[in-house]
């Protein structure tokens, strides 16, 4: 029995070093041969080179992907930012912006609204179409403060034409006339408008247009008046910049120089322009303080809305004569600049010189 163990045991022990080279061998006959891994050796160089990239990146990133787009854009074109075109330069730009921007910074205030009343022939409301150059035009009833509504000029003239569906007939549509003495309440042409309040994210009404496949909004106060008007292309503007469309007038200036001493400039146009326009001597004064375009400036020194055709002074050199307006406000004003005029006294050194200056022609 004893031998039969020690035979055992020798057995094992002869076997084992066999056994041991014989699984020593299994791995190295399924490790890959060495060309194959000179093939593999480019791949794990590109890998490392693109992770180093990634991690370089990481490293730069910011707190968000806004500061990171912020950063970029302020290199002025250096770098990664030099990817950027100058177009896209400024739509990522305002597009950083729509965050801070409020329904009220791109409404069409209240005083330049173009609207229709709801008692009003659908022969006017065609007429304001075609005089005004929109598409779009609001419906109230009574007052701005209760729009109803809004019609679209697609809708207008689907209302005044009728298909032919005679196919021997050349036109395919012919003209109905007998609907533009219906009034516009009648007419089942008024579509609804989004009601928003002036201090509502540009970006959060854009989502609502989008949703509700409407492309108007009232803004209104908190009295529920109306404030002021947004279209789609409104906020479109805001992200892309002005759109201006064929009806849009070429001259977007808003001074207009007729000679060296007249000018010509929509009430809107801000007091810096206008001084750049006509010259240092332009100098409003302390009214700059208080208003910030030329139409303010010409109300501040009347003291009231100006009639068409009312001429008013106040500022030295210059006076203003009212070309356009309504009972609400200034649209138009021509800017003259008078000489001024020395008296024999003044030129000769005599006293009472800046009330001689003072007179104008």
């Amino acid at each position: 029995m004893q031998a039969a163990l020690e035979m055992n045991d020798s057995d094992s022990s002869s076997t084992t070093p066999e056994a041991s080279r014989s699984t020593a061998l299994v791995p190295m006959a399924q490790e890959p041969s060495p060309e194959p891994h000179s093939r593999q050796a480019p791949v794990q160089q590109r890998g490392p080179s693109i992770w180093n990239r990634l991690k370089s990146l990481l490293a730069l990133r910011t707190v968000s992907l806004r500061d990171d787009l912020e950063v970029a854009l302020e290199n002025g074109g250096t770098g990664e930012s030099a990817d950027f075109t100058p177009s896209e330069r400024i739509i990522l730009q305002n597009v950083l912006q729509l965050g801070e921007r409020r329904v009220e910074d791109v409404m069409v205030p209240r005083a330049d609204i173009v609207a229709a009343e709801a008692s009003e022939t659908f022969g006017a409301l065609v007429a304001r179409f075609r005089q005004e150059g929109i598409s779009r035009i609001p419906i109230y009833d009574d007052s701005l403060d209760n729009i109803t509504g809004f019609i679209h000029v697609k809708d207008a003239l689907r209302r005044i034409t009728d298909p032919v569906l005679d196919p021997e007939k050349e036109v395919p549509i012919r003209l109905l006339s007998t609907g533009l003495r219906t009034k516009v309440s009648k007419l089942e042409l008024i579509r609804p408008v989004l009601f928003v309040p002036p201090l509502m994210p540009v970006g959060e009404l854009l989502t609502q247009m989008q949703q509700k496949r409407l492309h108007m909004a009232i803004v209104i106060d908190e009295y529920g008046g109306t404030d002021g008007l947004v279209t789609i292309e409104d906020l479109l503007e805001a992200v892309v910049g002005d759109i201006a469309d064929e009806h849009d007038d070429l001259d977007t200036s808003l001074i207009r120089r007729v000679n060296s001493n007249i000018f010509v400039a929509s009430a809107r146009a801000e007091l810096d322009e206008v001084r750049a326009a006509i010259g240092e001597d332009f100098d409003p004064g302390e009214h700059a303080e208080d208003v910030d375009t030329i139409g303010g400036l010409v109300f501040d020194l009347a003291g009231h809305v100006p009639a068409k055709g009312e001429v008013v002074t106040g500022i030295r050199g210059f006076e203003f004569e009212v070309m356009a307006a309504d009972s609400r406000q200034i649209k138009r004003v021509k800017i003259k600049r008078i000489k001024q005029r020395r008296s024999l006294a003044s030129t000769s050194g005599g006293g009472g010189g800046d009330d001689a200056q003072a007179a104008a022609e």
